[in-house]
C-alpha cells in the first residue's frame, strides 16, 4: 500500500524547470533561424522553364541583342539563332530559349513594334529553293540592289506597261531577235552596223539625208524606178 502511494506522488511532481542550458548545442541557432521572417513571394525568382518572352532594348555591336524580360529581372544578352531570319528591331517582342539563363538565344520575333518594314538578314549566302512548285513575288513595288547579278532563265516572258533602262554599256549576244513595234526612234552620236549576208528594207517611203556626204558603193548597183528617176546637182559626173 505504501509502495503505490509513493509512485503516485512521483507522477504528480511538476517537470523540472530549464536552468538555461540546452542539451542540444544548435538549439539557439535553430530558434534564431525560425524567428526570421520569410521573404515575400514576389521577390522569389521564378523557376526557368527553358523559354520566355522579352522586349528588345538594344542591338549590340557584336550582333547580339539586349532583351528586357517581361517577368522582370536582369537583361539578357541573346545572340540571334540561325533559324530566326527576321531581324529583330528595337521594341519587338521576342521569344528567347536556352538551357539556363546564362545561355540564351533569340529564336523568334513574336510581334514587331514597327510593322511597316521587315528585314530578312543572314551572314552568308541565302538560297530560296522550291523543288516542285514555283516562287512568286507579289508587291506594289519591287526594288533589287546588288553589286553584281547573274540571271539564268531558260524561257522568260515579260509583260509591262513601260520599261526604262539606263546603262553605260549594254551588250546583246544571240541568234535571233524579232521586234514588233508601232514606232522606233533611235538617237545616237555614232552608229555602225555590219551585215554579212543580206539586208532588206521594205518601206512606204524612205528619206535619207546627210549633212556632208552620202556614199553608195557596190560591185553592182541598180537604180530602177517605174515612173521617174531625177538626179539634180550643180555637177554630175558619169563614168
Amino acid at each position: 500500500m505504501n509502495h503505490h502511494h509513493h509512485a503516485t506522488r512521483e507522477a504528480a511532481q511538476p517537470p523540472s524547470q530549464d536552468d538555461g542550458t540546452d542539451r542540444n548545442p544548435h538549439a539557439a541557432e535553430m530558434r534564431a533561424l525560425m524567428g526570421k521572417p520569410l521573404p515575400p513571394a514576389a521577390a522569389a525568382t521564378p523557376s526557368w522553364t527553358g523559354s520566355a518572352l522579352g522586349t528588345v532594348v538594344e542591338q549590340l555591336p557584336d550582333g547580339a541583342l539586349l532583351v528586357e524580360p517581361q517577368a522582370g529581372g536582369d537583361r539578357w544578352h541573346c545572340p540571334r539563332a540561325a533559324s530566326c531570319l527576321l531581324e529583330p528591331g528595337k521594341g519587338d517582342t521576342v521569344l528567347v530559349a536556352g538551357p539556363h539563363r546564362e545561355s540564351l538565344y533569340l529564336i523568334a520575333v513574336v510581334t514587331q513594334a514597327d510593322t511597316s518594314q521587315s528585314h530578312i538578314v543572314t551572314e552568308g549566302d541565302l538560297t530560296i529553293r522550291s523543288r516542285r512548285g514555283r516562287i512568286a513575288l507579289n508587291a506594289p513595288a519591287l526594288a533589287l540592289q546588288a553589286e553584281r547579278a547573274q540571271v539564268e532563265i531558260a524561257d522568260m516572258e515579260y509583260r509591262g506597261a513601260e520599261l526604262r533602262v539606263t546603262t553605260l554599256v549594254a551588250r546583246f549576244v544571240g541568234r535571233t531577235l524579232e521586234t514588233v513595234l508601232d514606232r522606233l526612234s533611235v538617237l545616237t552620236r555614232s552608229s555602225f552596223r555590219l551585215t554579212e549576208e543580206v539586208e532588206q528594207v521594205r518601206a512606204g517611203q524612205i528619206d535619207m539625208q546627210a549633212a556632208e556626204t552620202l556614199r553608195l558603193h557596190a560591185k553592182n548597183t541598180f537604180v530602177t524606178s517605174k515612173a521617174l528617176v531625177k538626179v539634180d546637182a550643180e555637177q554630175i559626173h558619169m563614168g
